[in-house]
């Protein structure tokens, strides 16, 4: 319990440096994420990353590094894995709803168990492939932690976003070749150069605005 709480205290103070507050339940029960995340790795190898405190730099504040910058109450986080960046979206934004898509069922299996344990009420997952899937009403954001390319979010999950909504996708260094391929009518409306606490390697958050109604091809 001790160690849970060192980290919850950790979790906390890393996210007000990246801008985002977090009251004691929020991470605690993010703390929590991190046990149940380390505890199934062992057996079912969801992440590469295996020491828990460097899950929480890595996994945790990496994907609420996002926060400040997403707009709107829908969400889907396509190619989600182990529930990142979704579950730490939503634990911080409760007020939001995240649909967390994966074609792995192993991995989406683990992000059922995560939702239950966690009491998370504004998270559904489905193992399914984000092309595959055909919501009612288009997303006002479509989430990409580890989907691929830039060029194939967006070819792949057009049918995803709303008209007004945004693909936010983090990247590492500046993705400046698939900037360049992405397809014709596609505007980056943002490039931000992300500081995440504990992590020293290059960090970037992608806006990108789907075309226009009409545009065509």
């Amino acid at each position: 319990m001790e160690a849970r709480a060192e980290r919850a205290q950790t979790i906390a103070q890393g996210a007000a440096a990246l801008g985002v507050s977090l009251d004691r339940q929020q991470c605690e029960r993010l703390s929590g994420f991190v046990e149940l995340l380390a505890r199934w790795n062992r057996a079912f190898n969801l992440t590469a990353v295996r020491d828990p405190e460097q899950m929480v730099y890595r996994h945790l504040l990496d994907s609420l590094a996002v926060l400040p910058h997403l707009e709107g109450e829908r969400f889907v986080d396509v190619g989600t894995g182990a529930g990142l960046p979704g579950i730490p979206l939503a634990v911080a934004n409760p007020g939001a709803r995240f649909l967390l898509l994966d074609g792995n069922g192993k991995k989406i299996r683990f992000v059922h168990q995560a939702v239950a344990e966690l009491g998370l009420t504004n998270v559904e997952a489905r193992a399914e492939r984000a092309e595959r899937h055909r919501p009612a009403v288009p997303y006002d954001g479509v989430l990409s932690r580890a989907f691929g390319s830039l060029a194939d979010l967006v070819r792949l999950c057009a049918h995803l976003v709303a008209p007004t909504g945004r693909f936010y996708a983090l990247k590492g260094r500046y993705p400046a070749a698939e900037l360049s391929a992405l397809p014709k009518g596609y505007t980056v409306t943002a490039c931000l150069p992300l500081t995440v606490p504990g992590i020293k390697g290059e960090r970037h958050l992608l806006a990108i605005a789907p075309p226009p109604i009409g545009s065509g091809p």
